[in-house]
């Protein structure tokens, strides 16, 4: 039985998951190397506490029992006590493999280790531990306290019996899970990102501007924001990757990243982490000005 959850990672994923599990009656670590990443992390946790909070859609004792169920640690010390464990660390391939190692050695037997991988092989990651068969994708949906969503996805060698776990622990949280197998970029981003590839090959090839693009989608095809916008919520560095192991994954150059998105990466323009991606960010506004760089002369 999951009592207790380490989740691996504080940044913007990692304390989604830390906050819904804990305030959901679960043991939480959160664990970072980084001490002001944790700090951080428990800041935004707090503010979306208050959040639901002003909605009415918790308590104040909701909101203290979830921030006492969190404890935060720079060390995988708190692995010994898990049944489950949630990598959320940055989307590299060779880090995940490197965080999965260490947690199998230190991982009591029968924990489960899941990755929130948003593209990368389970498969591949199940491979570096001596437990192949628990070892699952577990991939939210960002922001975590928000969205229903859960991907689970089995690696070749998942147990049956370890999917049934996740999908009913998923339940538990409150999340709607889809269970999928292990090809590149599973469903949601394998449907997901060519459509922004092909959103940015649409404004590199000048057949319209940012806010023509993002409108079309948003009132013809009722998504509630524009693919350009999503890329930017997204991370245009993490679209990118994603982008990278579809191509390399299927062979396919329908997947490769347009040359647009290789740019705006290599500059560092990736989107509201960085202030600037196809829109213009200031802190603290929802307004949306597009980037300089594509405003219509």
């Amino acid at each position: 039985m999951i009592k207790t959850v380490s989740v691996i990672g504080a940044g913007t994923m990692g304390n989604g998951i830390a906050h819904v599990f804990a305030q959901n009656g679960y043991k939480v670590n959160l664990i970072d190397l980084s001490r002001p990443q944790l700090d951080k992390a428990i800041a935004t946790i707090v503010k979306n506490l208050d959040r639901q909070l002003a909605k009415g859609s918790i308590s104040e004792e909701i909101k203290a029992q979830t921030l006492a169920s969190i404890s935060t640690m720079e060390s995988f010390a708190g692995l010994k006590e898990s049944q489950l464990v949630v990598e959320a660390a940055t989307e590299n391939t060779e880090l995940k493999l490197s965080i999965f190692k260490q947690i199998d050695d230190l991982a009591p037997e029968g924990c489960i280790l899941a990755s929130n991988t948003s593209s990368i092989s389970i498969t591949r990651i199940a491979a570096v531990t001596k437990r192949p068969d628990q070892v699952i994708g577990m991939h939210f949906m960002n922001p975590v306290p928000v969205m229903k969503l859960v991907e689970v996805i089995n690696g070749y060698a998942t147990r049956k019996e370890v999917t049934a776990t996740i999908v009913e622990l998923s339940s538990k949280l409150g999340k709607i899970p889809c269970v999928v197998n292990d090809y590149p970029g599973f469903i949601a981003n394998r449907i997901l990102m060519p459509m922004i590839n092909e959103a940015v090959y649409s404004l590199y090839e000048g057949v319209a501007g940012v806010e023509e693009i993002d409108t079309i989608m948003k009132l013809g095809m009722a998504h509630p924001m524009g693919p350009l916008q999503l890329a930017d919520f997204i991370g245009l560095d993490v679209c990118h990757s994603i982008l990278e192991v579809l191509h390399k994954g299927f062979g396919n150059p329908k997947y490769a990243p347009c040359p647009l998105l290789v740019n705006m990466v290599t500059a560092r323009k990736l989107g509201i982490k960085t202030g600037e991606g196809f829109y213009q960010y200031t802190p603290g506004s929802k307004e949306l000005i597009v980037s300089s760089r594509f405003k219509q002369s």
